[in-house]
């Protein structure tokens, strides 16, 4: 989307200055919102054996927090336009630093899907979208760079905490790595109080502050009536283009999870050793890291631009085309290269899944797209990892799961480039058809204009007669009261002075 004008936000952002602090808070508060589920899958073996909890029941708690984290963006929007980020990021680190550490005291399985799963999910969400709020308060000229340095604390953070949390387990069990996981993510509070709110400078012409309270209050219930509209627009549904992309982005999102969440079990149950059953997760975000920069360039070039939507097609294949060839893996080698190349594909996804939604609905229906479209996922992404996760209960083996999400995504990929092929042709077959309906509206817009014009000539006109039938009747009254002639009246007006020298 265009930044909106300095006009529009009512000051000129800073682009600059203490908005790179917030940027710091943003990178911390992202980081932690986009790899803490991920990197929590190293503790599910110890939890498991601990809690005595099967593999889809422990793909629950990672699927919980992401359905949770995705489905509370609205809710967090509301908030955040209500009372400010800075609170709003707080209350997020602080709802994740006590579910993790309320989570180390956990006995059951459940327990650990209130806390981590719904608790944390929420806090998560609060910080995520507090933090992308406020970055869009400081910068408008810099605004994709702000961006794109908060955003790269996902896969920034993905690499640094899955070593860490390997190390944690090994020297304080799942219970302690929860307690400290917790304190380390009470750091978004520090994240959250450097979300300072612009000084917005006030015009000679700007109403009085309790005025505008006054204003603020009474619209309250309108604004979240117009954003719960916005956000469940259904005549999306009614777009071709939206419902193939929503139906090929739902099966990737399905099997996108699972294999990050078991990677870590997998290669041990290859018998790699625990710290390079870790390090994996950290080669694939290393590699995502680099690669979302890269494909925006090259998304963005001439070549690539008019056919985005079957690079985001290829971009899906090959990331189901990953998973299926790592059934063929039996050594840690190609298991590097499998995580290489999983986090190539998996970050060319996630570099073009809401650029491939604003090519088709344009910049100004896109918020109201992607509020639908991040409800919508939350369904596939909470059944997903324990579909994958109830696939090694039954057959016991791994392999059986990455096949399934692999399928899946392949599917999808497949979908989107067929569909994408015949929503492309029925356009062009359309296109005449709207061309002659838009050409048949604009003619009569133009004959209800003409119309309008006609009617207002003969009003102007009599407009324009008055003062001459005002200055005719007076006329007649001479006429009738003095006994002047018309033709004398109108020398009268012509020679003023004949007049006074007759009287």
């Amino acid at each position: 989307m265009a930044p909106a004008p300095a006009e529009e936000l009512g000051y000129k952002p800073l682009d600059g200055g203490w908005g790179w602090m917030v940027v710091v808070g943003a990178h911390i508060s992202i980081g932690f919102a986009y790899s803490t589920p991920k990197v929590l899958s190293i503790f599910f073996k110890e939890i498991q054996a601990d809690l005595g909890a099967s593999y889809s029941e422990i793909a629950w708690i990672s699927s919980i927090m992401l359905a949770v984290m995705y489905a509370g963006g609205p809710v967090s929007s509301v908030l955040v336009n209500r009372f400010g980020s800075r609170p709003i990021v707080i209350l997020g680190g602080l709802m994740c630093g006590v579910s993790m550490i309320t989570a180390s005291f956990g006995s059951s399985i459940v327990y650990l899907y209130l806390c981590i799963g719904i608790i944390g999910g929420c806090g998560l969400s609060l910080n995520l979208n507090a933090s992308l709020t406020m970055i869009s308060k400081y910068f408008l000229a810099k605004r994709p760079l702000a961006n794109g340095l908060a955003m790269a604390g996902s896969p920034v953070f993905l690499c640094v905490m899955a070593p860490v949390n390997q190390y944690l387990l090994h020297k304080f069990g799942w219970r302690g790595s929860l307690l400290i996981l917790g304190g380390l993510m009470f750091n978004c509070c520090v994240a959250g109080a450097l979300m300072r709110p612009v000084a917005a400078s006030c015009k000679p012409s700007c109403s009085p502050q309790k005025k505008m309270e006054e204003e603020a209050n009474t619209t309250l219930k309108d604004s979240c009536m117009n954003s719960a509209k916005k956000f469940l627009d259904l005549s999306f549904f009614k777009d071709r283009g939206f419902v193939i992309y929503l139906i090929g982005n739902m099966l990737f999102i399905f099997g996108a999870y699972g294999p990050i969440v078991f990677l870590p079990a997998y290669a041990i149950s290859l018998g790699v050793e625990e710290y390079s059953a870790a390090y994996l997760l950290s080669i694939m975000g290393f590699v995502d890291m680099f690669v979302r920069p890269g494909t925006g360039l090259i998304a963005n070039s001439k070549w690539i631009r008019p056919r985005i939507q079957y690079f985001f097609s290829f971009a899906v294949v090959f990331n189901g085309t990953c998973h299926l060839l790592s059934t063929l893996i039996e050594t840690y080698p190609f298991l590097v290269a499998y995580a290489v190349f999983f986090g190539i594909s998996f970050g060319m996804v996630f570099a073009l899944i809401f650029e491939c939604l604003m090519d088709l609905m344009g910049n100004q229906r896109f918020p109201s797209a992607v509020g639908l479209v991040t409800i919508i996922e939350c369904f596939p992404m909470l059944l997903g990892p324990p579909a994958a996760g109830l696939l090694v209960d039954v057959f016991g083996d791994y392999k059986c799961l990455f096949f399934m999400c692999g399928s899946v995504i392949l599917t999808g990929g497949l979908f989107l480039f067929f569909m994408n092929i015949y929503n492309y042709y029925m356009l062009e077959k359309e296109k005449p058809a709207k061309d002659r309906e838009q050409n048949q509206t604009n003619v009569e817009n133009q004959d209800q204009v003409s119309e309008a014009e006609m009617k207002q000539i003969p009003e102007a006109a009599m407009e324009q007669t008055e003062p001459e039938a005002k200055v005719k009747n007076g006329a007649q009254s001479d006429l009738n009261g003095q006994s002047i002639t018309e033709e004398e009246a109108v020398i009268e007006r012509a020679n003023p002075q004949t007049t006074e020298n007759n009287v």
